[in-house]
């Protein structure tokens, strides 16, 4: 069974939120082994200087690098990755798991994004969308799109 990781830098406090989470979660439960990471985001102030978000983005960077199991394959999602449909992204899933590829790790920056380190070690950097959203939302659209890329791999009408 493929290993599913979705690294997440912030916590959800929203209660739909939750409840979202919760419900992939449970639909993911017969496809993959699903594990969510929540990282505490940097606290930096109002208006942070580029070296501070520098910084505290290295912080996190490390901090998402060690949640990484061992060979892995580390999915940024970043705003410069690649926008795929969700057929592709469900044949690309496909494939990384015929190539034995037994863990993927998907990973949700916070406010200010990902470091390139987090980037450049990505074995495939995803965009959702050119448009920005909240990255709690962010979550549940993964969650999601993981959840209806095993569905179409699945041949079930699930996705229309």
């Amino acid at each position: 069974m493929l290993n599913v990781s979705l690294i997440c830098v912030g916590k959800l406090k929203e209660k739909f939120y939750l409840a979202a989470a919760e419900e992939y979660q449970k639909r993911l439960s017969p496809f993959c082994k699903l594990t969510l990471a929540e990282l505490p985001e940097t606290r930096l102030p109002d208006r942070p200087s580029e070296a501070q978000i520098e910084q505290a983005l290295r912080q996190e960077a490390q901090l998402i690098l060690d949640k990484v199991p061992k060979g892995a394959a580390l999915i940024p999602l970043c705003v410069e990755g690649k926008t795929l449909s969700s057929p592709e992204l469900a044949r690309q899933m496909e494939k990384w798991a015929v190539q034995g590829q037994s863990a993927l790790v998907f990973v949700i920056g916070g406010s200010f994004g990902l470091h390139d380190i987090v980037k450049k070690k990505g074995v495939f950097k995803l965009s959702m969308s050119s448009m920005t959203f909240p990255h709690h939302l962010a979550r549940i659209m993964v969650l999601e799109q993981i959840y209806r890329g095993f569905q179409i791999n699945a041949g079930t009408k699930y996705h229309k």
